[in-house]
């Protein structure tokens, strides 16, 4: 099975978003409104105020997790979601800095996949907690199928200082 050539039936995927520019829960909430018709929300974590990761000097993030259906196969909802962030505005600067908005796809069924500039699990999700918190809230016994671990153990594995869950009139509140 390839990114592109996947049977057309209905998948369970989990997304991630992210944002630390601009009015960052709109940018969230635009960005799910977005995913239609091409994905369609099964759950949605609450919103979680993290620090940066990977380049500190930047302003906080916003993060949640989605879960959802979609028939696209992995590289079609890849290129779907990049083109979503670029119609909210999105532009590209250097690894892990500033952006209006991120998605990234964590999981696609049980699925194992490198091609093409995708990687299914995403590579790093077990090292960062700003995804693992949120993806505990909607699926903590989902087993990640390289490592064998559930999302619950994975995120006894992590740091969460500094992940504080915001109530949605924007103020943040301590986990």
């Amino acid at each position: 099975m390839t990114g592109r050539n996947v049977e057309q039936k209905t998948h369970k995927v989990f997304l991630a978003l992210g944002t630390n520019l601009g009015d960052r829960l709109n940018h969230l909430e635009e960005a799910q409104k977005r995913l239609s018709p091409g994905v369609s929300i099964l759950s949605a974590s609450p919103v979680y105020e993290t620090p940066p990761w990977g380049y500190s000097y930047q302003p906080a993030f916003l993060n949640q997790v989605l879960e959802v259906e979609t028939e696209l196969a992995p590289l079609d909802l890849l290129d779907y979601v990049k083109d979503i962030e670029k119609q909210l505005g999105r532009v590209r600067s250097f690894r892990n800095g500033p952006r209006l908005i991120d998605i990234d796809i964590l999981f696609y069924d049980d699925l194992l996949l490198k091609e093409h500039g995708l990687a299914i699990p995403h590579p790093r999700l077990h090292e960062r907690a700003f995804v693992l918190v949120p993806l505990h809230d909607i699926a903590p016994n989902l087993r990640h199928p390289n490592f064998g671990k559930t999302v619950r153990e994975m995120l006894e594995e992590v740091d969460r200082v500094g992940i504080e869950l915001v109530d949605m009139k924007g103020a943040a509140s301590e986990e």
